[in-house]
Formats: C-alpha cells, structure tokens, sequence
C-alpha cells in the first residue's frame, strides 16, 4: 500500500502501476481510486504509468474532520504529482474528479500536465445559479445530505441504480457493479463524504476551466441522470479553449464502467493524438 503525507498531517493513499507516460485519475464521489480499474488495466497494457488516489476522506485514505474542501483536494493532488515528480501528465477526472482536475490547474497551473480529461465532470457548477440558470436546484442536494446522514448504506445502493442507467428500459442490471459502487462508498468516511457534496455541488469552476490552457477532450453521456450534460460538459467545452467535446449517446454516470471499452479507445487515441 502506498501513500504520501500532505501538510496538514493526512495520509493519501494511491496505486501507481506501470513506467510509460503518466496518465493520473481522480475518482467521483462516494467512491475511490478502485473506480478507475477498467482504465487503469487498459492503459498499463497500452504501456503508460498510471497512477490514481483515494481522495481524502474516501477509500484508504485518512478521514480528516478538516480539509474536506476543493481547495484541499486540489492541493492533495498536487502534492501527489510533486511527490512522483510527474512530468508531462495527462490528468483524468470524472464527476466530482472533474472538479478537482480543474481546480488544480486553476490553483496550481500546468506545469506537471500535458492534456486533461474531463468524464461526466461537475464543471462549471452543478447548482442554479444567477449566471447558470439550468442549473439543479439546492433541494436536490439537501436530499443527498439527508440520505448520507440517515443511511448511506442505503442510500449508496439505491444511488448505483440511476448512476449506471439501470433504470432505463432494456437496461441489464449488474448487482456486482452495484455492490462495487456501494463497497467504495462504505470504504469511506461519512464526515468527509458529507462534506464533499457541497464541492460537487455548489463550487463554481468556471475561473478554473478558463485556465485551462492544454489540449482538453470532454466526454460525457447524454443520458447522464446525476451530472446532466447540459449544465455541465456542454458548457464546460464553450469555456475550455479549444476543447473537444464528445458525445455518448444514451451514456449514463456511469460510463466509465458500462462504456468502457469506448472510453478506454477514445482516451488511447487522445492520448496518442
């Protein structure tokens, strides 16, 4: 088991596998590193190091009552990318990682990164707001916390249904993928997971996404019934320069896992462009 140290004294565990260029992931929330297996697996094959984090509070990581903030999670990442002194990265975020990809160029530049990828992300912002109209209202969020609080073992398996699209017609229900998803949620803590849904949730990464200044492929399903594409990717890639935005039709939340195979090709091929 491997982790570094951050500042404030809390240990970040992450699995570094492979000597290729470096690819590094951040996980969606209430996951952990363990939801990248089928990108990670695909791309050590295809020779490259890759590389993925527990993010605090989450998986094997330590569960602080402090730092459960984007600021500190993109400062987390950046002590992992100095740590391994990664040169050239291509930085890989879904959901809620899609936020702390952004917030760490934002805070911390593009000095260790090549390109970034953005799967299902949360920018610019998930709430509605005077700037973002469509935007999801404060009551859906209220009613995360509340299902994190009363039960999140519950909530967490009757989340893994709409987050795959299983509740879709001719959906072929996965109950290993369900419990995959719930055992990642229950590997972390609940003061940090808690704590995280404000993040995803009401953050604004708009600044962040204008600072974004190296080649930037966007995927997202159109059928996504946790991050809807429209108030997210398709926004995020009219602020990115120079963005690629890419289109699964009929994808859900879930794509890294029901799409793999499309998203590993499509991150080789960005990868190799």
């Amino acid at each position: 088991m491997s982790f570094i140290t951050t500042q404030d004294g809390t240990r970040i565990f992450y699995k570094d596998w492979g000597s290729g260029r470096p690819v590094v992931f951040s996980h969606g929330w209430p996951l952990n590193a363990d939801a990248w297996d089928a990108q990670m697996l695909f791309l050590v094959q295809q020779g490259f190091r890759v590389i993925a984090h527990d993010r605090r509070g989450h998986g094997r990581s330590d569960q602080p009552a402090q730092g459960n903030d984007m600021d500190t999670y993109a400062d987390d990442l950046a002590a992992l990318l100095d740590a391994l002194d990664l040169q050239d990265a291509t930085l890989v975020g879904h959901s809620t990682g899609g936020g702390e990809v952004a917030h760490y160029i934002g805070r911390h530049g593009t000095r260790r990164v090549a390109r970034a990828v953005l799967i299902g992300a949360v920018p610019p912002v998930m709430l509605k707001t005077t700037a973002y109209p469509d935007g999801l209202q404060m009551a859906v969020f209220d009613g995360i916390r509340k299902g994190v609080a009363d039960n999140r073992s519950q909530f967490y398996q009757n989340l893994a249904v709409p987050f795959f699209g299983f509740n879709r017609d001719g959906a072929k229900p996965s109950q290993g993928t369900i419990d995959a998803f719930w055992a990642q949620g229950m590997a972390g803590g609940i003061v940090g997971q808690y704590a995280c849904i404000r993040e995803f949730s009401e953050v604004d990464y708009t600044e962040d996404l204008k600072k974004i200044d190296v080649p930037t492929l966007i995927l997202h399903g159109d059928d996504d019934q946790i991050v809807p594409i429209g108030n997210s990717a398709r926004l995020s890639a009219e602020i990115v320069k120079d963005a690629t935005l890419k289109v699964y039709p009929g994808a859900s939340h879930g794509m890294c896992v029901i799409n793999a195979d499309q998203v590993n090709a499509d991150l080789l091929a960005f990868l190799n462009a």
